[in-house]
């Protein structure tokens, strides 16, 4: 037997000279670090690490993306997320481009949104189940730069879609999406995208009670279509000439029946939960005092 110690399996720590030193980072290196996290994670942890890191996160740059989502139910919940993202969105002073709510959000907070972010570009709004077509339509003049807009799962309707297409020129991108009794036929939201988005290049309806009728509409109504997603829209029907000019027409077609697989906004089994209105119980952490 060999006298020689096996070290094979043996971790050896380095010496301390070597651990790494992550406060050494460049500033534009950290900062590419915490930007891949959500706002609910920096304000509640990350800017609490150091002086440093808390500084970085009150820059405005860090905050022109501000994505947020309730992760549990909001009876463990102890912060109301409203108010936490009315704060990002202050944070970013006026640079917000895009954002995301998702599980929270009302009329109100949009309207906040809007008020304070005259650059943005991307409104992502999943689950927003207090924001009404009322409050959409009355914050869409203040958005004259949007490109693009998500809306689904919420109670949302014609007369939002109506008023972001009279009053966003630029939008170039919709995803309007829904679960809806598919047995049901209704055009009325495929009418107000025809009607008033002319300029859309990308389009989502999943799940959507539109007919042929409506998807002639919007094939005649949006000629710069290049993206249309159709998928669980079981009252259309795409044999025939209607489905030869989508094939003619649309680069990247989804129909009907294709799978879901990579679909972004599943629509899983979380709780509703009622919206906690109570904003009094979070005070936004700005961090330790150094």
């Amino acid at each position: 037997m060999s006298d020689t110690p096996c070290t094979e399996n043996l971790a050896m720590d380095p010496p301390p000279d070597e651990f790494r030193n992550w406060l050494a980072l460049p500033r534009d290196v950290t900062a590419s670090i915490l930007m891949r996290l959500e706002a609910f994670e920096i304000l509640t942890s990350a800017q609490k690490v150091c002086s440093p890191w808390h500084n970085l996160c009150k820059d405005p740059s860090m905050w022109r993306a501000v994505h947020m989502r309730n992760p549990v139910t909001l009876w463990e919940f102890p912060y109301v997320l409203e108010k936490m993202c009315r704060h990002a969105v202050d944070r970013s002073c006026g640079q917000l481009v895009d954002i995301y709510v998702e599980n929270f959000g009302t009329d109100e907070l949009l309207r906040h949104i809007a008020d304070s972010s005259s650059q943005l570009k991307r409104l992502q709004l999943v689950r927003c189940y207090h924001i009404s077509d009322k409050g959409l339509s009355e914050v869409a003049a203040k958005l004259p730069l949007l490109e693009e807009l998500v809306i689904s799962y919420c109670f949302l309707s014609k007369e939002a879609l109506e008023a972001v297409g009279r009053c966003c020129s630029h939008l170039k991108s919709l995803k309007f999406n829904s679960r809806e009794l598919w047995h049901l036929k209704y055009d009325e939201e495929a009418l107000a995208i025809a009607q008033n988005m002319s300029e859309l290049r990308r389009l989502q309806l999943f799940g959507n009670k539109l007919t042929n009728d409506g998807l002639q509409a919007i094939l005649d109504g949006c000629p710069h279509l290049e993206s249309l997603d159709l998928r669980e829209c079981f009252n259309v029907s795409l044999a025939g000439n209607l489905g030869k000019r989508c094939s003619e027409q649309i680069k990247d077609l989804r129909h009907p029946h294709d799978s879901t697989y990579d679909y972004d906004y599943k629509n899983d089994e979380r709780i509703y939960i009622e919206y906690f209105e109570d904003l009094d119980d979070f005070e936004v952490c700005d961090g330790p005092n150094y």
